[in-house]
């Protein structure tokens, strides 16, 4: 069995994926902030829903289920409150650049937290399954 056939370690690594993605996509923003005419990028956000359902796609079956009336559902409401490069309150120069520097600084200062977070768990993940395997009184 491969460490990517473990669906927790299958979508951190998808996570990290998405975050080198986006930080990469903020990097180009940030060196476009003076290309006339340019408007920022940035990818849909990262939500356990999308990948639940991209694995049920895959053949993997998961169906979260309520077991116990007290228990909350499983659905949510949509989120909301994020507001995309473009929205009511982007500054456009007058040449057309739509690119709001402290805003892209807020983005790439959350999508590293969100790496090193996934990255500290992954570690975290691959430690627990080594003391599973390791043999006992070791």
């Amino acid at each position: 069995m491969a460490i990517d056939d473990i669906p927790l370690l299958s979508m951190i690594k998808g996570r990290l994926g998405y975050l080198n993605q986006r930080q990469r996509l903020i990097a180009e923003n940030v060196a476009n902030s003076d290309t006339p005419g340019f408007t920022p990028k940035d990818l849909k956000p990262f939500t356990f829903d999308a990948q639940l359902k991209a694995a049920q796609g895959a053949g993997a079956g998961v169906q979260p289920v309520q077991t116990n009336p007290m228990h909350l559902p499983g659905s949510h409401p949509a989120r909301s409150g994020w507001k995309g490069a473009g929205g009511p309150d982007s500054e456009v120069t007058l040449d057309g650049n739509k690119v709001v520097l402290e805003d892209q600084m807020i983005k790439m200062t959350e999508a590293r937290m969100n790496y090193d977070a996934a990255v500290s768990f992954y570690q975290k993940s691959l430690g627990l399954l080594r003391t599973a395997v390791r043999a006992p009184g070791k």
